[in-house]
């Protein structure tokens, strides 16, 4: 019956193949990455009208002291400096 079922609905496939429907670890605050990694802050970008993504900034350890305490715009003016940026792609799983 499984195939029946996916070859009828293969959304339902999509779903259990890449499981973007889970989040882990369970009853995270994703909007809040300084209580789950340290020099991090939550941001949002406008990709296009009607489009919001959610990235985090990490600081490199060098610079967590100099980060604590920091705000929003610290984070800004530290993506603008000569420093390096590496950019990870978690993938689709729905969340960072």
């Amino acid at each position: 019956s499984v195939p029946f079922v996916i070859r009828l609905f293969p959304s339902v496939a999509t779903k259990f193949v890449f499981l973007n429907f889970l989040a882990f670890p369970f009853f995270a605050d994703f909007g809040r990455p300084e209580l789950l990694v340290n020099n991090t802050i939550s941001l949002h970008l406008s990709t296009e009208p009607g489009v919001t993504v959610g990235i985090w900034h990490t600081v490199p350890g060098s610079r967590g002291a100099e980060a604590r305490g920091k705000d929003q715009r610290w984070y800004e003016e530290a993506l603008a400096d000569a420093h390096p940026v590496i950019i990870y792609l978690h993938g689709n799983g729905g969340t960072r």
